[in-house]
């Protein structure tokens, strides 16, 4: 690869192990508003994100997992400052995102990029893969003029993809080779963050298995930090260091992988995880089937968001919102059910 990826790739390999968060998002609320259709007035608001906090160490990668509608894309956009926050802070290596002005936000786009869950959507079908991948590079001046051919040559090979390919367009690539088309125009601009928002769920499982292996040897070569959004809990096992759980705007659990998969404490993210197929035809599945349909987020039940469809719903449930808290070493959830703890 370019000396421009290597050398940030061995900057990011020399940080000590267990070395500082890359990114640290607090008390982060996005509301959408809802307008009557008149007067065009406020009447109330959409709690997309309602007071979401993790952190991600760098060269880690965070699964965020939960129901659609749950608010997962939208806390991916809102760290990107593709939306603007309601309340809260997000802090990428020290530095607030909000804080920054717009030259500021400029030069700190490179470092921060994503990865769309429609690869063919996401990618103009005007333009050849060449030129969607390096457009950006020429904006942000990445690479010297003279080196940007080269550069775009190296970036699509790291990716699966071959020079020739640079002629082509969009509509001429399976699904697989539009989704490398994306992560190489992603990795072109040579960040230290990426946001994967759901980027196999369109694909094959031959071809899902195929991505997030790339996905992990580009992470291991370059360092990357990445914030894995997904409803495919067997992926995320896979991918993730540490994984977040999410119901209706607010996380409800967060821990490392293995002890959250071994040891799920908030009653939704066991019924999540009783869903997950056994490849064993003799073992038997103890399936929890949630009750009801989900809140509207417009009018989320007061108390524990999760209470109208909990089979240990308390009377406190109902009443008071428990608190997100550490409940064992690095594992954190908010349920009544350990507030003796």
């Amino acid at each position: 690869m370019s000396d421009v990826i290597e050398t940030t790739a061995a900057t990011v390999n020399s940080t000590p192990a267990g070395g500082d968060d890359l990114l640290v998002v607090r008390n982060l609320k996005k509301y959408f508003p809802i307008t009557s259709s008149f007067f065009k007035r406020t009447v109330g608001n959409v709690k997309a994100v309602d007071g979401v906090s993790f952190s991600i160490k760098r060269g880690t990668t965070m699964g965020l997992v939960g129901e659609s509608g749950c608010g997962k894309s939208t806390i991916g956009r809102t760290i990107l400052r593709l939306h603007d926050k309601t309340d809260g802070e997000v802090l990428f290596d020290g530095v607030d995102i909000f804080s920054l002005n717009r030259e500021e936000l400029q030069k700190m786009r490179p470092k921060l990029q994503i990865i769309f869950q429609d690869p063919y959507s996401s990618l103009s079908p005007r333009l050849p893969v060449g030129e969607i991948i390096g457009e950006a590079v020429r904006e942000h001046g990445i690479v010297p003029e003279e080196e940007y051919d080269d550069y775009i040559t190296r970036i699509m090979k790291a990716c699966g993809l071959q020079e020739y390919h640079k002629d082509r367009y969009p509509h001429e690539f399976s699904g697989g080779q539009r989704q490398r088309i994306c992560i190489a125009r992603a990795l072109a601009l040579n960040p230290e963050f990426i946001l994967c928002d759901e980027p196999v769920s369109a694909l094959d499982v031959s071809i899902q298995a195929q991505i997030i292996n790339l996905l992990k040897d580009l992470q291991k070569e370059f360092g990357l930090t990445y914030l894995f959004i997904s409803h495919d809990l067997s992926v995320v096992e896979h991918i993730s260091d540490t994984v977040g759980v999410m119901y209706l705007g607010s996380m409800v659990e967060f821990a490392d992988t293995a002890t959250l998969y071994d040891k799920p404490l908030h009653p939704y993210t066991k019924a999540l995880f009783s869903a997950i197929p056994i490849p064993d035809p003799d073992a038997k599945m103890n399936r929890i089937i949630l009750e009801g349909s989900i809140p509207s987020p417009a009018n989320p039940p007061t108390g524990c968001k999760f209470h109208t469809r909990c089979s240990e719903c308390r009377e406190i449930c109902k009443h008071k919102a428990p608190e997100f808290r550490e409940v064992e070493p690095g594992h954190f959830t908010a349920c009544h059910l350990y507030d003796e703890q």
